[in-house]
């Protein structure tokens, strides 16, 4: 298990705490975005809606509404991560974790976001 990217124990763990309500354990770099994402959830999913059309965060799956909160809060507070990085790992989650059309549907999600986040910073 700790052999596993970050961003997927990240995921598993947003995901855990969605499902049930708890928060099971994360260390380093997976503790870091669950926090940053777990402390900024409304206006995370505030700024997802302003960019994603006829789509409440509410309505989205859970994959990938976490998936889209854990790319923008990286977004935002980790300008040395490239965006085109944030963006790729966010696709392959949403490819590994959900379904195909999920990462088509991520991909131009985080796209606006990236174009939005990264240049009023």
């Amino acid at each position: 298990m700790s052999a596993r990217e970050p961003r997927d124990q990240a995921l598993e763990c947003l995901y855990t705490h969605e499902m049930t309500g708890e928060r099971p354990p994360a260390s380093g770099r997976a503790a870091k975005l669950v926090n940053g994402v777990l402390a900024d959830l409304e206006g995370l999913d505030r700024r997802i809606e302003d960019v994603s059309e006829h789509w409440a965060v509410s309505r989205m799956p859970v994959i990938d509404r976490n998936i889209l909160r854990m790319a923008l809060f990286e977004l935002e507070s980790e300008p040395g991560v490239p965006t085109a990085v944030v963006v790729s790992e966010a696709v392959r989650l949403a490819s590994t974790y959900s379904t195909e059309r999920s990462a088509t549907f991520v991909n131009g999600v985080l796209s606006s976001l990236a174009r939005r986040t990264r240049t009023e910073t």
